[in-house]
């Protein structure tokens, strides 16, 4: 907002408890040492300081919401009653950002019984009747009805002024029919039912051809269609009873008088300590924009932009060419137009040889009409220039997320080698406690804004493709992002060294990247007949079980909404009621049904049945048809830098989490084949995690059994059931299978019981025996935990580093869930780190040896190829040999394998 000289004193009213919600959801998870989360506050700390930096208010003033109850619950009481309890990461920095406000001397309001809006309202009424200007700081629709010549309006999410124009664009009408409007339509985030039928586009027509909603509703007989005529008669209460819900306030007793509420300069040690408690050393870097206190010596400098440039000459390509030589080094990026790689149409390459300069060399971008636009270079020209210089060993090329990169210059016939990689450099540095995407990296280590994509290409229904995007907005965007992995790699790969964790990067990372790039590429075929047959299947089953539930309980309910399966459960049909919600209403989570169906009552149970289909029909067999790609195969992505212990995640799809303990789990397995005169072959690592605890922990008894190749499940129950090993069945084997692995993913009493479904009681003596049984388990337990709290870290066998920075948490809940990390991250990490190494020595395996099979997919212990018939026996038999020699452990690591024409034949 520009900030034009006036005599009138100005009030700014910041709109905090709007903020903070927007900022945790827009910005990446952030921790500080203590483990508590602060991304929102870091978001609500940096707002406050560019206001406070940029704009000269006389008066500024912090308004949040003092509770979810106000007096709207009175006039109607589920206003809002559709809102989520905020996030158990959001919770512990409502306080901390009324903190920021007063470690930045701006004073903090709320008021009991009333919503922030009204304060603000009050506020701008009472500073307008006494000749200010007016500045509401907020992103929230409701306060656009507040816009008049005195109160202007600001987005900070967008950065920019909310005018008349923006009102209108939204709703069709101007900021004093705002109120009107949101009354017909309603207002499904807070539950403001509206008028049925009626939304923004009907409401703004209304109000344009009958002035107001009072107008409307007394002259709704006048309204020409028939059913929105007897609508409005019918619900004129409603639309009442609306627009008192929706308006503002104006006249609240102010908390502090408007001439108390002056802008004061903080205090520069009370707000140098407030940073630097949360961490935020980028904001203590700039406290002497919003106070006079120097900079911190050594703080990172915001970076400085030398040169961003297009290469529209193959001349001058060569000779960036020639400097990255000299250098040793180049940073590179591809923009293209969509994240699915086997898509992607290559736009143009980015290169950076000297921090603070960065080229862009266009190949692909088209205008409207899908025509290219001139002074760009020929694709195959540059690609042939660069070829030599990607795949030159002495050149180290530079990227970030690079498998991405990988894999489309792959499909265009270009390699690249030796790499570094800026996201798995940071990745192994700082695990999940933060994200690892570009702009965050380059906030928290260079001070930097980066260029937001929906700067060059929108966002929403007017969002374009980067190749769509005029090349003035493009280049610095492109060239931004090979100058910010050039300098993020110098920070990084520096830490990397003084830490001591380059094996890990080095080792499992790094070499995974063309693996996984291939994998990305290869895709898996999927059979659409398998899918949309089982899609019937479970729809038919489904529309019978809601057929069965309605004559249970008498009458028909839909069994998707909570509130209607709440009301048959503890109403209709009279059951025991479980928690509520914070809203009032019952849960119907998947654990009061189980509780419930545990008790005997059949509607739960088959509820759950219903929810399972439902879940299988509408996250796999519909949704996976939509993912296939015009080859008939689906090509999900693998993220590398996600999960807190390095193992491997996946989406679009995600194919990690299809059930495989249900038959209709392992139906929809069978919709993955293999190409015809192919299979699959499947190998998948027994009990890894119980063999590297063995290892870990030192349990004898364990080490021996695996030794042996006895069944570690008929081992253990027969100690804890005393049965002689032999005569270890069914239930008593997998009862033993629940507690090996339930207790080292540190499971208690009362998990057990509910698991094996015996008595609170006898699961603690059963967990007591265990211990007594393999007492090293214990002493490892306790000596992990002892390390997370000395370090705020736990570590795999070969150095990985997971972090559990919530042990020390002060909040109960997250400190025992940190200390269940601390048990189990190392084992799983390191069952990762082996996962990893298996995968690049198989992809080795294969590439040195001849072979055509190519690896498809890694789901939890379990690697999927595809081999050619002809050579699928041997693909089985070195790929068992090659996992199994993966790592060498204190018990022998066992890989089973399997083949078959789909992929559940196969597992």
């Amino acid at each position: 907002m520009s900030d034009n000289a006036s005599s009138k004193r100005r009030l700014v009213l910041v709109d905090g408890s709007g903020y903070i919600f927007r900022a945790y959801f827009a910005l990446p998870p952030m921790t500080r040492a203590d483990g508590t989360p602060v991304n929102a506050v870091y978001g609500f700390s940096a707002m406050l300081a560019k206001l406070m930096a940029e704009w000269h208010a006389d008066d500024m003033v912090v308004v949040f919401d003092a509770a979810r109850s106000t007096f709207r619950n009175e006039l109607f009481a589920d206003y809002k009653a559709n809102r989520q309890e905020p996030p158990d990461e959001l919770k512990p920095q409502f306080a901390l950002v009324r903190e920021a406000a007063r470690a930045y001397g701006l004073p903090a309001v709320e008021k009991e019984g009333f919503e922030a809006d009204d304060l603000i309202a009050s506020y701008a009424k009472a500073a307008s009747a006494a000749g200010h200007d007016v500045v509401v700081v907020s992103s929230d629709k409701d306060l656009m009805q507040l816009l008049t010549e005195g109160v202007r309006l600001w987005d900070p999410m967008k950065g920019k002024e909310i005018g008349e124009a923006e009102v209108e664009a939204r709703f069709g009408v101007g900021p004093a029919l705002v109120r009107d409007c949101l009354a017909l339509a309603g207002d499904s985030s807070d539950n403001v039912p509206g008028v049925p039928g009626i939304g923004v586009k009907t409401a703004a027509a209304l109000l344009k051809e009958f002035g107001s909603l009072e107008a409307l509703l007394a002259r709704a007989s006048e309204v020409k269609q028939t059913k929105r005529r007897e609508t409005l008669i019918e619900k004129a209460d409603q639309a009442r009873l609306s627009y008192d819900l929706v308006g503002l306030v104006d006249d609240v007793a102010l908390p502090i008088p408007l001439d108390d509420v002056h802008r004061r300069p903080p205090d520069p040690a009370t707000l140098r300590a407030f940073l630097e408690a949360q961490g935020f050393r980028s904001l203590v870097n700039r406290l002497a924009e919003v106070t006079d206190a120097p900079p911190v010596p050594g703080a990172p400098k915001r970076i400085e932009t030398l040169s961003y440039s297009a290469i529209t000459d193959l001349a001058d390509l060569d000779a960036v060419i020639l400097r990255a030589r000299a250098a040793g080094r180049v940073a590179v990026d591809t923009e293209t137009s969509s994240l699915a790689v086997v898509e992607a149409r290559l736009a143009g390459v980015s290169l950076a040889v000297d921090p603070g300069e960065g080229f862009y060399v266009p190949t692909g971008h088209v205008d409207e009409f899908g025509n290219r636009l001139p002074g760009q270079l020929d694709e195959g020209a540059v690609l042939s220039r660069l070829r030599p210089l990607l795949l030159d060993p002495g050149v180290l090329k530079i990227g970030h997320n690079l498998k991405y990169d990988l894999a489309v210059l792959r499909r265009h016939g270009v390699d690249v080698a030796p790499f570094d990689d800026t996201m798995l450099l940071s990745y192994v540095l700082d695990g999940a406690t933060t994200g690892h995407g570009m702009d965050e990296l380059a906030r928290r280590h260079l001070d930097h804004e980066t260029v937001p994509f929906e700067a060059v290409c929108g966002k929403g229904a007017k969002r374009i493709t980067f190749p769509e995007a005029g090349l003035e907005k493009a280049v610095p965007y492109a060239a931004e992002d090979a100058d910010v992995t050039l300098r993020l790699w110098e920070v990084l790969k520096r830490r990397l060294v003084e830490e001591r964790i380059t094996r890990v990067y080095e080792t499992f990372e790094r070499p995974l990247v063309p693996v996984i790039a291939d994998m990305e590429l290869a895709g898996i075929k999927v059979d659409r007949g398998v899918l949309e047959t089982l899609s019937s299947t479970f729809r038919q089953r489904m529309a019978e079980l809601e057929e069965r539930m309605k004559g249970l309980v008498g009458r028909p309910f839909n069994p998707g909404s909570p509130k209607q399966l709440g009301d048959v459960l503890f109403g209709d049909m009279g059951l025991a009621s479980g928690r509520k919600t914070k809203t009032g209403a019952h849960a119907t989570g998947a654990d009061i049904l189980e509780d419930l169906a545990a008790q005997g009552h059949e509607l739960p149970r088959v509820l759950l049945d219903w929810r399972q289909l439902q879940k299988l029909t509408r996250t796999y067999t519909e949704a996976l048809v939509e993912s296939m790609a015009g080859d008939g195969r689906v090509h999900t992505s693998f993220s590398m830098a996600v999960t807190a212990t390095g193992r491997l995640s996946s989406n679009d799809p995600n194919l990690q989490n299809i059930p495989i303990r249900t038959e209709e789990g392992r139906k929809i397995r069978r919709a993955f084949v293999a190409e015809a005169g192919n299979v699959l072959v499947s190998a998948d690592y027994s009990q890894v995690e119980l063999r590297i605890l063995a290892s870990m922990a030192d349990i004898g008894a364990l080490r021996e059994a695996f030794a042996q190749g006895i069944d570690i499940h008929a081992v253990t129950a027969s100690q804890m059931f005393k049965v002689p090993v032999d005569a270890v069945k069914g239930d008593l084997r997998r009862s033993a299978k629940t507690i090996n692995y339930g207790i080292i993913y540190g499971i208690g009493a009362f998990g057990l019981a509910q698991r094996l479904g015996i008595a609170h009681e006898e699961a603690r003596r059963y967990i007591a025996l265990y211990f007594e049984q393999y007492p090293g388990i214990q002493a490892y337990m306790e000596r992990m935990k002892d390390d997370a709290r000395e370090r705020a870290y736990v570590e795999t066998l070969f150095g990985r580093r997971c972090w559990v920075p919530e042990i020390k948490d002060r909040n109960p809940s997250r400190r025992a869930y940190a200390e269940r990390a601390a048990i189990n991250f190392p084992i799983q990490g390191t069952a990762a780190d082996i996962m990893k190494h298996a995968m690049v020595e198989v992809a080795r395996m294969l590439k040195e040896e001849g072979f055509e099979a190519r690896l498809l997919l890694q789901v939890h212990d379990e690697l999927v190829l595809e081999a050619p018939e002809a050579e699928a026996e041997r693909v089985a038999s070195r790929l068992k040999a090659v996992m199994e020699a993966a790592a060498t452990l204190a018990v022998p690591l066992v890989a089973d394998v399997g083949m078959g024409g789909d992929w559940s034949a196969a597992h």
